[in-house]
């Protein structure tokens, strides 16, 4: 399997029509509000999706490493004939996870390539954690002031912006 084997078969995956029946649904508000949701995982999928085509760093081998690690597990990746199979195991509402499932891996994928590259650490600091008699403070690797964790979720956030950032990558 190539990337962009990979990429082509997450792409389709990512546009296939979500297949929602308004008889599920009470009213038209409710179902409209369902695919506003739906609508907002596309964007965010075909968003990562082109952060990880862009990055050459990215290969299949990432890519299919991120399948078993992100969303449980539940999609997964199988070459099928020369190319790419997607398949997925339903959790609740398939209509409302698939997407997200493939904002997942792409997320998982992008950081695990932005942690491998992030800077060394500069330093160490102390951060406090808990509450009350529970408090203490903990050392910590640092970059620029940072953890790295914190260092990679501010990174995220000035690519993708708050809302990716804290919804795939926190």
């Amino acid at each position: 399997m190539t990337k962009e084997q990979i990429l082509i078969a997450l792409r389709a995956w990512i546009n296939q029509r979500p297949g929602l029946e308004f008889g599920n649904y009470g009213d038209l508000s409710s179902y409209r509000a369902e695919l506003r949701g739906i609508a907002k995982d596309r964007s965010h999928a075909l968003e990562l999706l082109s952060a990880v085509a862009m990055r050459d760093s990215i290969t299949a081998e990432n890519l299919i490493a991120a399948f078993p690690r992100a969303y449980s597990g539940r999609l997964s990746i199988a070459d099928h004939k020369g190319g790419v199979k997607l398949e997925y195991c339903t959790g609740q509402y398939w209509p409302t996870e698939y997407r997200r499932a493939a904002c997942a891996v792409l997320a998982a994928a992008l950081w695990e390539r932005k942690r491998d590259d992030m800077p060394k650490p500069t330093g160490k600091m102390s951060v406090g954690i808990g509450k009350g008699p529970f408090y203490r403070e903990v050392e910590h690797d640092s970059i620029n002031g940072k953890t790295p964790g914190d260092w990679l979720r501010s990174s995220f956030r000035k690519e993708f912006g708050r809302s990716i950032q804290k919804r795939w990558f926190d």
